[in-house]
């Protein structure tokens, strides 16, 4: 099979197009025919050296996935072959998804709804995972709190805007004024610009920061939340952070993603009858991961970028 690997940690021109033999499923997993790869940051963390564990080279990057079941390993039931699937595999164990073929278990894959293609669908579970880990199991966000979701066209930030919206939230969201139209569509009541004024000066009292960001970004957001209310954090624990946060009187939660099958299902659903929406900056051919990396990490991406692993040159 196609696939685009790296030998070594480096710089985005280190992921090579090259041949690599098609993996096999073993108990309870699929194999699955990528139609579409997500792109995410983990990703190029990864191939910085800066990311998850990688034990052997060459490495195939790539967790999110959009495609076909091309065969079943002993113990599946419900998949057959020729069903189109989508979710996140195994992470933070690498699964390769920058391929024609990866195996995946079938208990962390959703059904790809009919309305959507495998480029929007590839795009989802990671984000998607995260903002619900994030919006629906850690604050359990409900009717009639305040909640303020910074860099909020962002991946993650674009689906909590939606998902915190749906539970019947006031959503207040930042993003630079080129993405206010953006934000405002998806759900939020108030859109601030964060460059032009720090947050903390025009917003008080919320019941939910999202936290995409870490450090003083995140530490600064402390100000706008209501004694007792909480910051949930999508950059693992800081001890600045969480001192802060105490003098403060703020509850802090962290959202480190998993695969999670019965989520991906729930988002499915969501997606297959219009309540969730999935923003595609850009996709690109499989042989351009690197252009896609250098892209993600300049920053500012609008939604997701993915790669398409159909035909791959």
């Amino acid at each position: 099979m196609r696939a685009v690997a790296i030998e070594q940690f480096g710089r985005p021109e280190l992921l090579r197009l090259r041949d690599l033999p098609t993996p096999t499923p073993g108990d309870g997993e699929v194999l699955v025919r990528v139609h579409a790869a997500g792109v995410n940051a983990i990703d190029w963390l990864t191939r910085a050296g800066q990311g998850v564990t990688v034990s052997r080279f060459p490495a195939v990057l790539g967790w999110d996935l959009s495609g076909v079941v091309a065969a079943t390993g002993p113990g599946v039931d419900g998949l057959p072959v020729g069903s189109e699937v989508f979710g996140m595999g195994g992470f933070p164990r690498l699964i390769g998804g920058y391929a024609e073929y990866a195996v995946v278990a079938a208990d962390v894959l959703a059904r790809k709804p009919e309305v959507i293609d495998h480029a929007t669908a590839a795009a989802t579970p990671m984000p998607a995972l995260t903002a619900w880990q994030t919006v629906a199991t850690h604050a359990r966000v409900t009717a009639g709190q305040r909640v303020l979701v910074h860099g909020a066209a962002g991946g993650v930030g674009h689906l909590a805007v939606q998902l915190a919206a749906g539970a019947g939230a006031h959503v207040i969201g930042t993003a630079s004024t080129r993405n206010h139209e953006l934000v405002s569509a998806l759900g939020a009541t108030e859109v601030i610009d964060y460059t032009r004024q720090p947050v903390a000066e025009v917003v008080r009292d919320v019941d939910v920061v999202v936290d995409p960001i870490g450090g003083d970004a995140a530490v600064g957001l402390l100000a706008t939340v209501r004694p007792g209310g909480l910051l949930v954090t999508l950059k693992g624990r800081d001890p600045r952070l969480e001192s802060a946060a105490a003098q403060r009187g703020v509850r802090l939660a962290f959202t480190y993603v998993t695969p999670d099958g019965a989520a991906m299902a729930r988002v499915a659903h969501l997606l297959g009858d219009g309540r969730l929406r999935v923003e595609v900056q850009q996709v690109f051919p499989l042989e351009q991961a690197a252009t896609a990396h250098a892209l993600g990490e300049r920053g500012h991406v609008r939604g997701r970028l993915v790669l398409d692993t159909l035909d791959a040159a």
